[in-house]
């Protein structure tokens, strides 16, 4: 007995280790940003920066408006839930209570793939693909566009998406579809009425997943997107606030006004992803006690 108490305040104590370090990095994370970003949006004004609708960062006069960035961003990562949620949604059903075992076999297998390309490929074939195919269905003369962007960042989500709602559909109990059926429900009546309300917050989570990645993703949407500060428009160039940074990083002068509005732009970034996750969390949490 003294043995496994050992043992388990040794692995307890393990566990709350991690934690506290995972707990840290998000804390040495967000100081970080607050002490890099906050001096240039104290410098170009609050007001500026956010609703700012021009960014020309190395001009004589240079401006840091980062709005047709966050209208984007938005956009974008809107576009991309509306398209890949309900793909993803519908195609984790049929894995999960239509599909035969080889058939599940083979798309688990694709949609692993789907999860393990790294998102340069993505980028590289939604250039080579999906952008001349946007210009030659469309007719216009670049596209490099938020479509295009929208397009890579529904299928980038499918694999969160389709692997956490399966897991959380084949976590329901067999017993619930069982008396769905036998009180006479058809089965796509108790798959969905029964079976998705029971798996909802599972399937929330994969939601939340696929949002995150939405909104994170950077050199896939830069080389497909055009990368050019304009306001938002579904068949124009524009720039995502991660490509607004991954693209100047490179070459802004350490200390200068740029390098400090370029970690004001993440910290934008960092708080609104945080901002959203607290929010759906509130309504998961406020529906479980519903």
């Amino acid at each position: 007995m003294k043995k496994n108490r050992v043992f388990e305040n040794v692995v307890h104590g393990i566990f709350l280790l991690l934690g506290l370090i995972t707990v840290g990095c998000v804390l040495l994370i967000t100081v970080y940003l607050i002490i890099s970003g906050i001096p240039a949006i104290k410098e170009i004004g609050l007001a500026k920066f956010l609703f700012g609708k021009e960014w020309a960062s190395t001009a004589a006069e240079p401006k840091f408006g980062i709005l047709p960035f966050i209208l984007t961003s938005v956009y974008g990562t809107a576009g991309a839930i509306l398209i890949g949620v309900p793909v993803g949604f519908f195609t984790a059903v049929f894995l999960s209570k239509v599909a035969g075992k080889k058939v599940r076999s083979a798309m688990e297998t694709a949609v692993s793939l789907l999860a393990g390309i790294p998102s340069v490929v993505y980028g590289l074939v939604g250039m080579l693909v999906l952008v001349p195919a946007v210009r030659s269905i469309f007719h216009v003369p670049d596209g490099s566009s938020l479509l295009a962007a929208i397009v890579v960042l529904a299928i980038m989500i499918l694999p969160s998406i389709i692997k956490v709602s399966v897991t959380a559909l084949d976590a329901v109990p067999k017993e619930y579809e069982d008396a769905s059926l036998a009180l006479g429900a058809s089965p796509v009546e108790t798959y969905f009425k029964v079976s998705v309300p029971a798996a909802r917050s599972g399937i929330a989570a994969a939601v939340v997943l696929g949002v995150g990645r939405a909104i994170g993703e950077a050199m896939a949407v830069m080389m497909v997107a055009g990368n050019v500060a304009n306001m938002p428009s579904l068949f124009q160039s524009v720039r995502f606030l991660t490509t607004a940074v991954a693209s100047e990083m490179s070459y802004s002068s350490p200390g200068s006004l740029q390098r400090n509005a370029l970690f004001s732009i993440a910290l934008v970034l960092f708080l609104f992803i945080m901002l959203l996750n607290a929010a759906l969390n509130f309504f998961l949490k406020r529906d479980k006690e519903k």
